[in-house]
């Protein structure tokens, strides 16, 4: 056994570890687990499940990550997780595999900050570059697009997505997808405007926050339709082609919105 896996870790001879993985005491890896180089999982930690976890990944003691889903319907299915680079895991965080009621797999990307008492539930389909702050739960089916930020102890409703550069307020409750760029804060959750200064460090031109201050506008405070509005921000787009980037995340969040969109 590697000098780096503590001897009182139970590793099952079938998985797959990259030899720079390090394994913290009393933690439990199933059979049918890999992880990839230069990883750190602490102590007291269980990782099963049919998971694939990528490189330079650290997740903190007592962490349960591929456990099975959280769902009545689940029957011993070989669902899947797979977790990307880099990501930073704090402890008693939860991620389960998915289900055949969906794709069957769980995912989530690299380069995300997962602090205490997360809950990632079955089939989620989490990005790159997220912040869940302490205690997120997200129920099973939800999306969650890139540089998205949730305050502590949001609760995010089953099948709902969750927009790119996004931000909620602590103890937010989504019920109803939420669109790209804005900060939402309540329980419900409402719209407080436009996430400037995440988009700003993001590299966010001027021009490009005077489009989405505008476009937010036109959704939320103009009392128009959803339908009405998405054609406000389509004649937008052709008079000036120089935000039509910033304006086509709204138009295709809007396409894909199964839940029906946050409004005040």
């Amino acid at each position: 056994m590697s000098e780096l896996i503590h001897p009182t870790a139970i590793v099952d001879p079938s998985a797959q570890l990259d030899p720079t993985v390090s394994i913290g005491a009393y933690s439990i890896i199933g059979p049918n687990v890999s992880v990839g180089a230069h990883t750190i999982i602490g102590s007291h930690c269980v990782v099963d499940g049919h998971t694939t976890i990528g490189e330079h990944n650290h997740f903190y003691r007592f962490c349960s990550i591929g456990g099975v889903p959280q769902d009545k319907k689940y029957a011993g299915e070989p669902t899947k997780l797979t977790i990307g680079d880099r990501n930073m895991v704090r402890e008693y965080v939860t991620i389960n595999t998915g289900t055949a009621q969906d794709e069957g797999v769980t995912r989530m990307g690299s380069d995300n900050w997962i602090m205490a008492y997360v809950h990632i539930a079955h089939d989620c389909q989490v990005g790159d570059n997220v912040i869940f702050a302490n205690g997120v739960t997200l129920g099973g089916h939800v999306h969650v697009d890139d540089f998205a930020i949730l305050g502590g102890l949001t609760a995010v409703h089953q099948f709902v997505r969750v927009g790119a550069h996004t931000m909620t307020g602590g103890h937010s409750a989504l019920r109803l997808d939420l669109a790209p760029y804005l900060m939402t804060v309540g329980n419900p959750c409402v719209p407080v405007g436009i996430n400037t200064e995440g988009l700003k460090r993001r590299g966010f031109t001027a021009e490009d926050l005077n489009a989405l201050k505008d476009a937010y506008k036109t959704i939320y405070r103009s009392g128009a339709t959803l339908v009405d509005a998405c054609e406000s921000l389509r004649a937008r787009q052709q008079a000036e082609p120089g935000v039509a980037p910033a304006l086509q995340a709204f138009l295709d969040f809007f396409a894909v919105s199964t839940r029906g969109i946050l409004r005040p």
